[in-house]
């Protein structure tokens, strides 16, 4: 087979999992007939081909298999049925800590984790600095890992897979965790490993790193291979998934888009009073969000939630909007929306803009995305904090002066 190619026909993987917990050893012989394991099914007759040098994503709900069908491919185990094949050498990044002795230093676990993708002490001599350098981890890397955050775990974890020169690449959510400095560097990594020829098989639910790397998508449904082809119209499905639910379980892995496609943003724009696009303001400036929305099928006119968060996601300030009240037509094409701030309410930080359409009842959303926009505001006459509080001052002129008799 050759050398990063991936075949899968019919593979289904089963658990047996016991609805127990925690019992002892008198309780399994006595209870023996009442505690028989469940059969779980977490995929079933799942068949694929997967070419030298493709990058394919796996997108799906928590709980869809998306992890299961890498771990098969990794080889950590076997399908209860069917056949997989996988041809060279395979770098994965699957969990946080996987392959991490947590008592070993940084640097004894990239000589540990180096051994299990089997590369002898001599190689990995040569590309310690450069894998130390890459996680950025110099003052920590003599540290025991138990020491080390969920970030410096996957910095660290990252940094061994993508120096291991494999034929295949298999990444398991590693944008969920770690600063976003980091994650452009490991994104520019994944590219480069791309234009070496290597396949990429990559779980996400971030939407836009999907859309970056991967060509190509398959969409899992309980255990199933849904659909199969271009990354677009996989996500599209996905998010359709996800319209009924307000916060759905995914959020907390990297989620931030998702919808029916009914109606979406198609363009988000920041304007200051000039008219021209920018992305810093003044405190007390004003400030226009301008919408691009996309109409796919005649719908009743829907509600417009905008929202302002801070930097670390906090809710800042919302606004809502029921656009059969500006006269919304609801005819397929194009509209244009304008949200205008008189002036900016906010003092000083890095703030976020996010959008959710849904039908006038609020059950059904249409489309719901995090981030559409993200601007900084620059503090003006000397107020600080986070909103500026403005009213109107005056001297209580039927108070007593004060003098000496």
């Amino acid at each position: 087979m050759r050398e990063g190619a991936i075949l899968a026909e019919q593979v289904s993987r089963r658990f047996k999992v016991s609805p127990h917990r925690n019992i002892t050893l008198k309780e399994a012989i006595v209870r023996r007939r009442v505690m028989r394991a469940e059969e779980i099914w977490a995929l079933r007759d799942i068949s694929l081909a997967i070419e030298p040098g493709e990058s394919v994503a796996f997108i799906g709900r928590n709980g869809s298999g998306k992890t299961t069908l890498l771990r098969l491919i990794a080889g950590i185990f076997a399908p209860t049925s069917g056949r997989l094949q996988v041809g060279g050498t395979i770098g994965s990044l699957l969990e946080l800590g996987a392959g991490f002795h947590p008592d070993f230093t940084g640097r004894e676990n990239i000589f540990l984790s180096g051994s299990i993708y089997g590369l002898k002490r001599r190689v990995l001599r040569e590309r310690m600095d450069e894998i130390v350098a890459f996680s950025e981890l110099e003052r920590f890397i003599d540290l025991p890992v138990r020491t080390y955050s969920a970030g410096m775990y996957m910095r660290l974890g990252f940094a061994v897979a993508v120096h291991i020169e494999a034929d295949i690449l298999l990444l398991d959510e590693v944008f969920a965790v770690g600063d976003e400095a980091f994650q452009r560097k490991c994104v520019e990594k994944i590219l480069e490993f791309r234009g070496r020829g290597g396949t990429l098989c990559f779980v996400s639910h971030d939407a836009s790193a999907v859309e970056r790397l991967c060509e190509r998508s398959l969409l899992l449904t309980q255990g199933r291979l849904d659909y199969d082809g271009l990354t677009r119209e996989a996500l599209s499905r996905y998010h359709a998934l996800l319209a009924a639910e307000e916060a759905p379980a995914e959020l907390r892995a990297g989620l931030r888009e998702w919808g029916t496609g009914e109606v979406r943003v198609a363009d988000a724009r920041l304007v200051g009073p000039d008219g021209q696009e920018q992305s810093r303001f003044a405190s007390g400036e004003p400030l226009t969000v301008l919408l691009t929305l996309v109409t796919e099928r005649a719908v009743p006119a829907p509600r417009m939630s905008l929202e302002l968060r801070d930097s670390g996601g906090g809710l800042v300030g919302s606004s809502q909007q029921d656009l059969g009240e500006l006269g919304w037509e609801g005819v397929p094409g194009e509209q244009r929306l304008r949200f205008e701030i008189d002036r900016l309410p906010l003092a000083e930080g890095d703030f976020e803009v996010g959008v959710t359409l849904a039908n006038p009842e609020g059950t059904r959303r249409y489309h719901r995305v995090d981030r559409v926009a993200g601007f900084g505001v620059e503090p003006a006459d000397g107020i600080g904090g986070l909103l500026r509080v403005e009213g109107r001052w005056s001297l209580d002129e039927s108070g007593q002066a004060v003098g000496t008799t």
